[in-house]
């Protein structure tokens, strides 16, 4: 049996007859809402400046005044839902109230089953409003090159699993070194599953000062603190029935990590200031750029939060892992700078694929977009050829491990064996980490598995 969506919700009742008073709240209360009801202008006010409330159902004319003077007068903060009630010829009143604020209305005589269907309305419209408040920019399509053939296998998988799912969906961890397409991926996931039409509200961790991220991540209250004059809605609230893209998320304190855990446990959050529970059911997709093992045993990081979110993890390669896609995606890149610009697109010279291919790109794809947006610009077809990269990727081969006046010896050396010794060099230095070596020496992570491979058959 599907869950009322009133079950949970506080709602504030303003209606002066007495049985159609008694009649809606007693409806209200079966549904599963916590009903407070007033019978004039002056107990509303009251009410309002007591208690915080997620909807109100309020009439128009009533024995004090209007209850559209609550709206004029902003008694209802931003995160309360307002629907009027009005009698038959009484719509002037009604288009009166909508312009003040409220987010529908009904004629009486009414059937109280309406009102669930009208607030659940109103509900996405104030969830979709706040999360466009946070909404990056237009979201890229992603290309899928054969160094990708892994991911996208693995994406594929997750999203028919989430169309099997009747209910909550499990979270999502993608891991990347910055620049990636942590972001890419995520909107990927939310597009083409389940819940595209739903909202996907972003948020960047890093980019949230401690004091204020538990109230930007779960709401507040009226009066949690000095500055909060209005109740507001949290972005994990905003992203309910869609996803929540968490960028950077070791960046959360440990206990916001912790309240983090409850809600998606709980499925229900509980805003800054608040005396109860509010469910909520957002996906979580959750991105990080370090390893949240070592941030882990470092005590920077819960275990148990990596436990719950390490179920669907995808891990996308940096740039300099993904050969020959590395010109591919150049090309595609140039598409839309050029289109972006109006410019008819110029191949990438032969010399300019040669300096994208061994560059290393430690800012991954979004270095790879700048410079080709930067080449657009700035050095039109010339551009193309990136002779900047050359000269940039020669400074850091340019470190020398050989000591001035070195001569081979007339034995000669063994040139495998000293290649196996930086490697092992790397890796010490990397805490035995093949990643972190292969970027200390510029190779893929191929590379140095199979020294260690080659390591191991010639002992």
């Amino acid at each position: 049996m599907s869950k009322s969506p009133l079950a949970g919700i506080t709602l504030l009742l303003l209606e002066d007859e007495v049985l159609l008073r008694k009649r809606l709240a007693a409806y209200l209360e079966r549904e599963g809402a916590e009903v407070t009801t007033v019978a004039n202008v002056g107990a509303a006010r009251t009410a309002l400046g007591n208690l915080a409330f997620d909807a109100a159902v309020i009439d128009v004319n009533l024995p004090d005044g209007r209850g559209t003077d609550l709206l004029r007068d902003k008694c209802f903060p931003p995160t309360t839902t307002v629907i009027v009630m009005t009698a038959e010829g009484g719509v002037s009143g009604a288009i009166e109230a909508l312009r003040a604020g409220a987010a529908d209305y009904l004629v009486k005589p009414f059937s109280p089953d309406e009102l669930p269907v009208r607030l659940t309305q109103a509900r996405k419209v104030r969830q979709a409003k706040r999360a466009d408040e946070f909404r990056r920019g237009q979201e890229n399509e992603l290309v899928f090159g054969p160094s990708l053939a892994g991911v996208r296998d693995q994406l594929a998988k997750i999203t028919a699993a989430d169309r099997r799912l009747t209910g909550y969906l499990p979270p999502v961890l993608i891991e990347g070194e910055t620049g990636t397409g942590k972001t890419a991926i995520a909107r990927w996931i939310h597009r083409n599953g389940p819940r595209a039409e739903e909202a996907l509200v972003e948020l960047n961790c890093s980019a949230l000062p401690d004091a204020l991220a538990e109230a930007e991540l779960f709401g507040h209250e009226r009066g949690a603190f000095t500055d909060a004059k209005a109740a507001r809605i949290g972005l994990m609230e905003a992203a309910d029935g869609g996803s929540l893209f968490l960028d950077e998320l070791p960046s959360l304190a440990l206990p916001l990590q912790a309240k983090l855990l409850t809600a998606i446990e709980d499925h229900s959050l509980r805003r800054v200031g608040a005396s109860r529970a509010t469910p909520v059911d957002a996906r979580i997709i959750a991105a990080t750029n370090a390893d949240l093992g070592q941030l882990v045993r470092e005590g920077k990081f819960r275990e148990d939060l990596l436990h719950r979110l390490d179920l669907f993890r995808v891990r996308l390669p940096p740039l300099r892992e993904r050969g020959q896609d590395i010109v591919v995606l150049a090309e595609e890149l140039l598409g839309r700078v050029c289109r972006r610009y109006g410019q008819k697109p110029t191949p990438i010279p032969a010399a300019g694929r040669e300096r994208l291919l061994a560059y290393r790109w430690p800012g991954n794809v979004r270095e790879l977009a700048h410079e080709i947006e930067r080449a657009v610009v700035f050095g039109g077809e010339k551009g193309l050829a990136f002779a900047h990269l050359e000269a940039a990727a020669g400074g850091a081969a340019g470190i020398s491990l050989v000591r001035p006046g070195f001569a081979f010896p007339e034995a000669g050396f063994s040139l495998e064996g000293t290649i196996d010794e930086i490697v092992g060099l790397a890796l010490k230095q990397a805490d035995g980490n093949v990643s972190a070596a292969a970027r200390l020496l510029g190779v893929s992570r191929d590379v140095v598995r199979y020294r260690l491979k080659g390591g191991k058959e010639n002992e």
